[in-house]
């Protein structure tokens, strides 16, 4: 078997007026299909895909490999490319959501900042250069 690219990827969700008021009106991604089950297939592909091993991504969030237990541990991950970082993070901070990592430069170059979706999803809204040059 040859993987060609990611066909899908979203949450498993257990609020999803939450998950849809996160997705559609906070990160402006436009959601059709059917009211019990809200999809897009006009979001560009994804450049990545990673298994990030749960201390990896507490070291990347918080400085250190335990996860915090007062905070849901993440079943996957996510990253949004977006234009500026540190406007998506005040713009999410300003509609009431907790940031986890504050807009920061990764040692490898990508610029994120972090939080935890309403479904546990470690969400991810990043500028990562080497994928924008992909692009053109």
């Amino acid at each position: 078997m040859r993987v060609l690219f990611v066909a899908g990827f979203g949450p498993v969700t257990q609020d999803l007026d939450a998950s849809k008021r996160f997705y559609a009106e906070t990160l402006g991604i436009a959601l059709a299909g059917q009211d019990d089950y809200p999809t897009t297939e006009d979001l560009g592909g994804v450049k990545h895909f990673g298994i990030w091993p749960l201390p990896q991504a507490a070291e990347s969030c918080f400085g250190t490999p335990n996860w915090p237990n007062e905070l849901t541990r993440p079943q996957g991950w996510i990253e949004f490319e977006v234009e500026d970082v540190t406007e998506a993070a005040r713009e999410l901070e300003g509609k009431g959501y907790r940031l986890l990592v504050a807009p920061k430069t990764e040692p490898w170059g990508q610029t994120v900042a972090r939080l935890l979706g309403p479904e546990g999803l470690l969400v991810g809204v990043t500028v990562t250069p080497w994928l924008r040059e992909s692009t053109s």
